[in-house]
């Protein structure tokens, strides 16, 4: 049945697939016209586009196990998409493949203060659960820049973290318990809402795991008391190098602060156009150092962070005043990417993570690859634990320039690859960095990966093509040389 169906024309296999979905869902549960299914042609990595075959949008957990049986049977791929505010192309449809969208799971299931636990649906957005937990002193700690809009679904499947994860952590460590489906339809359960669960601790396999193992229908999170007092403080800084050095200082100096963010001079412009944050504009770069807790502790932590960044170069410190204040210094970072749009018709946000020690040269380099590619790149980290998001500007609408920016974006990767670092830090790898895995890791230890997406899902039929590149791809990626200075690729392939 499934080689009759790959090489069914699109159109006869799309009525086949829809004849099928309507046995186990109502019509209005099924988009199939293009102008239906165009909307979700992309997620939050606009680069790349494909049309879905088939959109779905079930409403209770048995349509989305029927579903999942449906196209296990016919051997139709599945993605599951959440909010669409993924930034490496992890929720890209497939061509000839269904997109289960789970928008329409958005029920907080209950929020218990003693347990201090929430139970959600997985199309909760992010911001709402702290919401629902505000009236119980609570809230949930993961923050990710697109809080507002993105889903717990899609942060459990990214490992998703935020500014203030080097202090609070992220998704994995503020996660109880997922519950989803299996390609073929079974439910499933990671983790639980006791201290420990029995048989083997497979929750840490399924966050971050990008929809390739399991659909997720609904997340069990911590949540914390809401600290009674947080302060940031601003420091500016007349080099990137002297910002980066500093935050180096600050961690080694026994300083854990809530949120430890670096911007350099021209995200910092873009921001304060956009927010009006209050920021230094004449800085090279500025960092967000925030300390919370009690009055007495935040006093003392912000002392401690203001002595290791002046001997550290800062040039002006200013401290947030109130909470008003503190509030304006952080929207201009989580509007870093909104900002970034009104400077370009696109961006492209890389995601890979260094150690702090290399920030500077992280930033140097940065600054070489503009030159060599022709492109400016706009520079927010979060530098606490060294997670980069450099964001490429680039016109889409110039073959040349996007494939620019596919190099300049894999060169960044690969030189934090070197500098004993990772591709991506909570972003994923979707299929933006499908080549970058090939350098990261050996093909055994792809091949092992390969072998995880097996046990889960033998037909490989969720999210297919996506985070494991094959060997050939990785075979092809290795033939790259350089040629008269300026790296050469083949040509990356279009999704």
């Amino acid at each position: 049945m499934h080689e009759a169906l790959s090489a069914a024309e699109p159109a006869a296999r799309q009525r086949q697939v829809v004849a099928a979905l309507a046995q186990v869902l109502p019509a209005s549960c099924i988009l199939h016209r293009p102008e239906e299914t165009l909307a979700y042609e992309c997620d939050g990595l606009t680069a790349y586009r494909q049309v879905p075959l088939v959109v779905v949008l079930p409403e209770t957990e048995e349509q989305v196990a029927a579903v999942l049986r449906t196209c296990h049977a016919l051997g139709v791929p599945v993605v599951a998409r959440g909010a669409g505010t993924g930034l490496s192309g992890g929720a890209l449809p497939h061509a000839m493949g269904v997109t289960l969208s789970l928008a329409k799971f958005d029920a907080l299931v209950k929020v218990n203060p003693l347990a201090r636990i929430a139970v959600v649906q997985c199309g909760v957005r992010n911001l709402a659960i702290s919401e629902a937990a505000a009236p119980h002193g609570l809230y949930y700690a993961p923050d990710p820049s697109s809080q507002i809009a993105c889903t717990i679904g899609g942060n459990v499947a990214e490992n998703s973290g935020g500014v203030h994860c080097l202090k609070y952590g992220l998704t994995l460590h503020n996660v109880l318990r997922v519950r989803g489906f299996t390609a073929q339809g079974d439910a499933i359960d990671f983790g639980s809402e006791a201290l420990d669960a029995a048989g083997l601790d497979l929750l840490p396999l399924i966050v971050g795991s990008e929809g390739m193992l399991a659909v997720i229908v609904e997340v069990t999170v911590k949540l914390l008391p809401r600290p009674p007092l947080a302060r940031c403080v601003m420091a500016s800084f007349a080099s990137v190098e002297a910002a980066g050095a500093a935050v180096a200082a600050v961690i080694a100096g026994g300083i854990i602060p809530a949120g430890l963010e670096l911007m350099d001079k021209r995200m910092t412009a873009a921001a304060e156009d956009f927010v009006h944050a209050g920021y230094d504009l004449e800085a090279a770069a500025i960092l967000l150092c925030e300390s919370d807790g009690t009055p007495e502790e935040v006093a003392e932590q912000v002392e401690r962070a203001i002595d290791v960044l002046r001997a550290n170069g800062a040039t002006q410190i200013e401290i947030s005043r109130d909470e008003q204040q503190r509030l304006k210094f952080w929207s201009g970072r989580k509007n870093a990417f909104p900002a970034s749009g009104r400077m370009s018709p696109d961006y492209m946000c890389m995601d890979s993570t260094i150690p702090r020690k290399r920030l500077a040269e992280m930033l140097r380099a940065i600054e070489d690859m503009e030159a060599k590619y022709a492109l400016r790149c706009v520079n927010v980290f979060h530098a606490g634990d060294g997670n980069l998001h450099p964001l490429i500007l680039f016109d889409a609408n110039d073959p040349a320039e996007l494939h620019r920016c596919e190099l300049f974006g894999a060169e960044i990767l690969e030189a934090s690859i070197r500098m004993g670092g990772t591709i991506t830090g909570e972003h994923g790898v979707g299929v933006e960095k499908l080549n970058s895995m090939c350098v990261q890791f050996s093909t055994a230890e792809l091949a092992h990966m390969a072998a995880v997406k097996r046990a889960f899902d033998p037909a490989g039929l969720l999210n297919p093509g996506k985070v494991i590149p094959s060997l050939q791809r990785c075979a092809e990626y290795g033939r790259m040389h350089v040629r008269g200075g300026r790296l050469a690729f083949p040509e990356l392939p279009r999704f």
